[in-house]
């Protein structure tokens, strides 16, 4: 959750989940054991085991293939996969599962989320290969239905009305694709759809109707056992942290302005109705009849869980929220009946092709082909996507493409190396998997380019050369400003301005400026590129930058919404030339209260370029105009301004910005941000090192002005038109988890209190203090704060007009706030300055009407009515305010609520996708640093723990991984539940066989890499670490304490005792590339002599 654009523990959490009934055990081994030949591809689908990083290792791709006599085989793996075994059915003791860094898709409350781009932690999903004519089974030969019909629409539509189902946003577990989330606004807790009949046929990103299915067959939830004292229930939830980054990843303040402590939790659809079924009148064989084909549409049921009489004015999102809160340790399942939205994720596939067994199969059956053609027709080959979340999908051989089918036909086994381009094409009711077509390859999966060019298609991002339609639309070169606009706009070229970035930043947004109006009374300026003076609306320039909507930054690529004529040159507040600008001033005590403002455009000259090194060597004292030697290696100083008028301006301007952010915070702001990782680059642009940073405070100077000037901008426009503002809300968080969180630190001797955003951020703060010798748990402890928040969305106010209380910024604290200070890079700016520069016309406007009543005396006359700190509202209603706001908003091209209202949700998706985009990308640099190293050693901090497996968390790189020690060949595993410890040991005992199923135990270099003594310093010769000691280029504090490399760690030696936040040895390596999606694996580090 940005935590990113922008918990605390010193102890055990004990997580019991509930076990499995006896009797589904024992239906679940005969099953296992009935079809040990036959199906081993459901068994291992059912127990939706993932295919963690370390067992990759000597893994191999097999073809789906299914015997048309075996139709009932697929009912068999439907009806299996309904209580799938899980490792949650067993003890776990954990904090709540954390994915450091781990942002993608939206995420919803209870459900993982992909971590971005190729990485997968999907588990095999192969059909079992039954024998000559595996083919007709999908196409064209009688089937048996797998998957009940969906609904017609008129029968949707009418459930929705009578409140029987809910329509919903349908978010998978990127950890067991069986298990999927709807999150329904107004109701507490998620709802789970488990199993591939009940999901039926939708997939990740579709937006769905679900019916609720009775309370008497909702589960447990997860880490309870009866006990309200239980502890946090582990969900795979991936948190997003918003955060807006620049090309060489350092934080600057205007990024950290987007965080406003915004983080990850999937949009939902609104609920329309009531939804789910009466536990008396409906029996579990009817709720799931419908796998046969025999559901009935509507519902006769009544509603249940409250007292008589309770349900009368209640509508069904109240009384699905009262039922969880009254039966807490119960979770909400249901089915989907309507697939009413597509995912566009269906057409951006990415995956690898199976064709082995497939070859195999074209020479076991040479001949036969040659006398029965026509059953080739129907051959196939499978593709997995590299998107865990994403099921196993059917290409015929017939639609590939004709280079593909050309490599094939060769023999050519390397397609299985490329990564693929697909689209799904259909999901019929008696296929277990969709069919897919194969449009292109993109190339090896080992290479970076191939990597990078897949994320960008998966997450649709426009990244073609923009046309020449749009490229006329600007203005030719050279360009100089136009007399005119010397006319209207305020001249400030004689002003001391200068912007603050990245060192690399090409695009300059912003920039700043003070004046010392008297010994406690300051002008502030910031002044932003007047992009819409060049973008107007409906231009073929304006309807681009809408569609790209954001710029996105791949770390060594940078994916412009705007021409770099515009976004580097015209548009960007370059030092020394005339620049166009929006500007805002305030007048601001030493206290941070403003007391006077003026907005307009203007023309600015820029004096210097300072990047954020820079200006914090002045704040910090290190430049010094005393010491000559200081000043080397500052920017060029351009007009007549010295270099005196810069450092004195950079230090006035950081002292009203501590006071600014002490009042800020005083009034309830929340701040939640840990290091980060930053990668260097050498001269290829190959990933050598990396390092953990923080911000400086010249990050935090600019973020300051920034906040500042949004939230300015929101309150002018939202309350000269308040139907047709586009603003930014953030909600208050998921307060069942956050009451959870608080209930751990409390359990553990942390004092937390989450009663609101201001005690939550003083908390975290004394947390800060109290771990100021274990940056590592409080890194993690920033995290698990960070899981509660939901995602901040841009709206447009008419939409919410009926619910102001819905209009806030939960981690700003503030009612009002948009984004203005990024025009360059974000769209929704662009509306904002449209609608702002209306605003002002309209003000200009009803000034000269009442200049032309009054005359030019009066007070009333002379103050800005519309932009001032006093909002003149009977102005505005005024026949002759109204007159001039709307010749305004139709000269400036302010969209419709209902038009603006469609831009701000577009906006929304495209802004998700481009955070999935630079996040898959950082997962991708960090797999080329391991793949080029081999191998990492570093120390990690166990936060989840139990009899399979373990969750690790490592700060060099930030995030957090699994460790499984079941079933492996040579180690023993004892659990002692009583103290939720663990202890493995080295075993000489031989096991050839997993336990109720096929297939051999893992070897111990699965789980652990374990070095002999005698051997230790030869193995770390190969992989002792450089020195991370050098400076990255984004100017961001490296942490030389804690550099991602140490020069040594100690392995572990059996036997190995492990409890909650024990410090353990890792080793870190690449996964996949040619061989299948990319993971970061993780094994421990031991040494002993009985290796």
């Amino acid at each position: 959750m940005k935590g990113g654009s922008g918990v605390a523990e010193s102890s055990v959490i004990v997580e019991r989940v509930e076990d499995t009934d006896k009797e589904k055990k024992k239906k679940r081994r005969s099953n296992r054991r009935s079809k040990h030949n036959s199906a081993c591809n459901s068994m291992s689908e059912a127990r939706g085991e993932t295919s963690d990083s370390f067992k990759s290792e000597g893994k191999a791709k097999s073809l789906t293939t299914m015997n048309c006599s075996s139709s009932k085989q697929g009912l068999e793996m439907a009806s299996s996969e309904q209580t799938p075994v899980r490792a949650s059915d067993v003890g776990f003791t954990s904090m709540p599962t954390m994915h450091v860094n781990d942002r993608v898709g939206s995420g919803c409350n209870d459900t993982a989320v992909d971590v971005g781009g190729t990485f997968s932690n999907s588990c095999p999903e192969s059909i079992a290969y039954l024998g000559s004519s595996p083919f007709p089974q999908f196409e064209g030969f009688a089937r048996k239905k797998l998957f009940a019909p969906h609904w017609p629409i008129e029968a949707v539509s009418e459930a929705l009305e009578k409140g029987e189902a809910f329509k919903a946003l349908f978010r998978v577990n990127a950890h067991n694709r069986l298990e999927a989330y709807c999150k329904i606004d107004g109701v507490p807790i998620d709802v789970l759809v488990s199993g591939i009949s009940s999901q039926n046929r939708a997939v990740e990103g579709d937006i769905v109707v679900i019916k609720v299915d009775p309370l008497g067959l909702w589960p447990k939830m997860k880490g309870s056992n009866g006990s309200s004292n239980n502890s946090t229930l582990v969900e795979n939830c991936n948190v997003v942290q918003e955060v807006n980054r620049v090309p060489d990843n350092s934080y600057n303040g205007k990024g950290m302005v987007d965080t406003d402590c915004e983080y990850g939790n999937g949009r939902s659809v609104p609920p329309l109705g009531k939804g789910f079924y009466d536990e008396t009148q409906v029996t579990r064989a009817a709720a799931y009849n419908h796998v046969n084909g025999h559901h009935q549409y509507g519902s006769e049921f009544s509603h249940v869980g409250l007292l008589p009489g309770q349900n009368e004015g209640i509508n069904s999102v109240d009384m699905l929220a009262a039922m969880t809160s009254r039966y807490p340790l119960k979770r909400p399942t249901a089915k989907v009946i309507a697939i009413v939205e597509k995912s566009l994720r269906r057409n951006a596939i990415v995956g690898f092709l199976n064709v082995k067994h497939w070859f195999s199969y074209r020479e076991l059956n040479g001949k036969d082909a040659k006398k029965n053609s026509s059953i080739f027709d129907y051959e196939y080959v499978t593709l997995t996507p590299t998107d865990p979340r994403f099921p196993k999908m059917i290409v015929f051989v017939r639609d590939l493409p004709d280079s593909i089918k050309k490599r094939l036909a060769d023999g050519d086994v390397t397609i299985e190396m490329e990564l693929l381009a697909a689209q799904i094409e259909d999901w019929s009711t008696e296929s277990p998997f969709p069919r897919a077509h194969v449009s292109r390859s993109f190339g090896r999966g080992s290479e970076l380019e191939t990597q990078t060019n897949a994320i960008l298609y998966q997450n649709a991002i426009h990244c073609a050369d923009f046309s020449a339609q749009v490229l006329s639309c600007l203005p030719s070169i050279p360009w100089e400003i136009p007399p005119r606009e010397f006319q209207t706009r305020k001249d400030l070229r004689d002003l001391c301005v200068f912007t603050i970035d990245p060192s690399t930043a090409s695009d300059l947004d912003d920039a700043l400026s003070i004046e010392k109006l008297s010994k406690d009374t300051f002008r502030v300026g910031v002044h932003i590129a007047d992009v819409s003076y060049f973008v107007l609306p409906n231009t073929a320039l304006d309807v681009e930058a809408q569609i790209r909507s954001t710029s996105v930054y791949l770390l060594q690529r940078k994916i412009q919404m705007l021409p770099s004529l515009l976004s580097e040159e015209l548009g960007s507040l370059n030092p020394g030339v005339d620049r166009l600008a929006f500007s805002m001033f305030w007048e601001l005590n030493s206290l941070g209260d403003v007391l006077d403002r003026w907005i307009g455009r203007t023309v600015i000259r820029s004096c210097c370029k300072l990047s954020y090194k820079h200006a914090e060597d002045i704040i910090q004292g290190i430049t010094d105009l005393e010491k000559s030697n200081t000043l080397e290696g500052l920017p060029q100083l351009h007009g007549k301004f010295e270099w005196a008028d810069v450092i004195r301006s950079v230090k006035c301007l950081h002292e009203i910005s501590k006071a600014l952010k002490e009042k800020r915070f005083s009034g309830g702001a929340l701040q939640l941000e840990s290091t980060k990782v930053v990668y260097l680059f050498d001269e290829d642009g190959f990933p050598y090192d990396s390092s953990l940073s923080e911000r400086m405070d010249s990050n935090f100077l600019v973020e300051e002005f920034m906040l500042l000037a949004n939230i300015t901008a929101a309150e002018v426009i939202s309350r000269a038109f308040p139907d047709s503002a586009l603003l930014r809300r953030h909600p208050e968080p998921n307060m069942r988890k956050l009451k959870e969180f608080e209930a751990f630190c409390r359990k553990h001797g942390l004092a937390l209190d989450t009663s609101s955003s201001s005690q939550l951020h003083q908390s975290l703060k004394k947390l800060r203090e109290k771990l100021k010798d274990d940056s590592v748990l409080f890194d993690i402890l920033i995290s698990y704060a960070s899981k509660p928040m939901q995602l901040a969305s841009y709206f447009c106010s008419g939409d919410l007009k009926d619910n102001l209380n819905d209009w806030g910024h939960y981690g700003l604290a503030v009612p009002l706030y948009t984004h203005f200070t990024s025009p360059l890079r974000r769209y929704p700016d662009i509306v904002v300055h449209r609608t702002l520069a209306a605003v002002i016309e309209a003000e200009v406007l009803y000034m000269k009407h009442r200049r032309v009543l009054k005359g030019d005396n009066g007070e009333e006359v002379s103050r800005k009515c519309f932009t001032g700190i006093y909002f003149n509202k009977e102005a505005a209603e005024s026949p002759q305010g109204k007159e001039a706001l709307s010749k305004a908003a139709l000269k400036h091209g302010i969209p419709s609520s209902e038009l603006l209202g469609d831009v701000a949700a577009y906006c929304n998706e495209r802004k998700m996708a481009s955070r999935h985009a630079e996040d898959a990308c950082e997962k991708l640099y960090m797999w080329v640093l391991l793949k080029k190293r081999e191998i990492l050693l570093s120390d990690a901090r166990v936060l989840g723990l139990g009899p399979r497996f373990m969750s690790v968390y490592i700060q060099k790189l930030s995030i957090e991984r699994r460790i499984h020690y079941d079933e492996v060949e040579g180690l023993s595993v004892e659990w002692l539940e009583s103290t939720s410890t663990l202890v493995l040991s080295l075993s000489g005992h031989k096991r050839s066989f997993k336990r109720g199923g096929p297939g051999n135990y893992m070897s111990l270099g699965n789980a652990a890499w374990v070095v002999n003594p005698y051997d230790l310093s030869m193995e770390t010769d190969s992989i002792d670490d450089c020195d991370a000691t050098c400076t990255a280029k984004g100017e961001v504090a490296l942490l030389d304490s804690e550099p991602t490399s140490k020069s040594w760690v100690d392995p572990g030696t059996f036997p190995l005792t492990v409890r909650m936040l024990s410090t353990i040895p890792v080793a870190l390596y690449a996964i996949g590339g040619d061989d299948g999606p990319l993971e970061i694996g993780v094994r421990l580090y031991m040494s002993s002599y009985l290796k």
